[in-house]
C-alpha cells in the first residue's frame, strides 16, 4: 500500500470510529449507521483505494461486516467511474440531481437515486424502471433548512411528493435525505435534522401503501455527522473528512 493510500486508510478508520463514538453518545445501536463517501471530482483511483481500504478493514475487523456506499453528486461522473470499479462491487446512489437526459445513464449504474425532489422527477424514473422491469430504491430529498441554494422538495410540500413517489410500483420508497442547515449553530442544524426524522416516522408508521419501507435518514456530512447521528441518521455522507479538499470540477465542453 503507498502512503498516499495508507493515509486514506486512516482518514477512513477515523471517520468510522466517529461514527461510531456519535452512535454511542446517542444509545444507537452499533453498526445502524452506515457510512456513505461523496466522490464528487475525486479520480477513480482514489475512490478504488478507499473501498480497497475498506474492504480489507472489513476483512481483519471482527465484526465488522458492512461495507461502505458510494455516492456521485453528477450522473456523469458516475457513468465515467462505475465500470472501473465494478470488479469492487460498490453499492452506487445518487445524490444530486438528476436531469431528464440522464436518467437512462443514471438507471445503468446506480441502485438508488437519494434526490427525488419532483413527481416530475419520479415520474420519468419510474416509466424507465417499468420499461426494463426493474425496481429502483429512492430517497425523498426534502429541503428543511429552507435556503434557496439547496435542492429538495419544501417540507410542507413533502407528504405530496411521498404520495407521488409511493404510487409507482417500480419505485421503493426508502426514506428521505436532506443537507443540513449551512451554519455554525448546532441547534439549528439539528433542527432541521428533527424534523425530517419526525416526517420518516409519520410516513413509516402511517400505514399507506408504498410506505413501509421508508425508514432510511441519509443526512449529515463531515461538519455535522455527530449531530445528524444524534437525530437518527441511518446514511452519513462524507468527503471531505475522508478525502480531503476536494479539486475543483473539470471544466466542460
Amino acid at each position: 500500500m503507498t502512503t498516499g493510500a495508507t493515509d486514506l486508510a486512516e482518514r477512513l478508520a477515523r471517520v468510522c470510529s466517529r461514527i461510531a463514538a456519535a452512535e454511542s453518545t446517542a444509545g444507537r445501536v452499533p453498526g445502524s449507521v452506515r457510512l456513505l463517501l461523496a466522490t464528487k471530482t475525486l479520480a477513480v483511483a482514489t475512490v478504488r483505494a478507499a473501498l480497497l481500504a475498506d474492504i480489507a478493514a472489513t476483512a481483519t475487523t471482527a465484526g465488522s461486516a458492512r461495507r461502505v456506499l458510494v455516492g456521485e453528486n453528477r450522473v456523469q461522473e458516475l457513468v465515467a467511474k462505475a465500470p472501473e470499479l465494478a470488479d469492487l462491487a460498490p453499492e452506487l446512489h445518487v445524490i444530486g440531481p438528476v436531469q431528464s437526459n440522464k436518467v437512462n445513464a443514471a438507471l445503468r449504474w446506480a441502485s438508488c437515486v437519494q434526490s427525488i425532489d419532483s413527481p416530475a422527477l419520479a415520474d420519468r424514473l419510474a416509466r424507465r424502471c417499468a420499461a426494463t422491469d426493474r425496481t429502483l430504491d429512492v430517497l425523498v430529498q426534502v429541503n428543511v433548512s429552507g435556503e434557496p441554494t439547496k435542492h429538495g422538495v419544501a417540507p410542507q410540500d413533502a407528504l405530496d411528493l411521498v404520495r407521488a413517489v409511493a404510487g409507482h410500483p417500480s419505485l421503493r420508497l426508502r426514506g428521505f435525505m436532506t443537507i443540513g442547515a449551512h451554519t455554525a449553530h448546532e441547534r439549528e442544524v439539528r433542527a432541521g435534522y428533527a424534523a425530517l426524522r419526525d416526517l420518516r416516522d409519520k410516513v413509516a408508521y402511517s400505514g399507506e401503501a408504498g410506505t413501509d419501507d421508508a425508514v432510511e435518514l441519509s443526512m449529515g456530512m463531515s461538519r455535522d455527522l455527530d449531530s445528524a447521528v444524534a437525530e437518527g441518521a441511518t446514511i452519513v455522507r462524507v468527503g471531505t473528512a475522508v478525502f480531503g479538499a476536494r479539486p475543483p470540477f473539470p471544466p466542460t465542453d
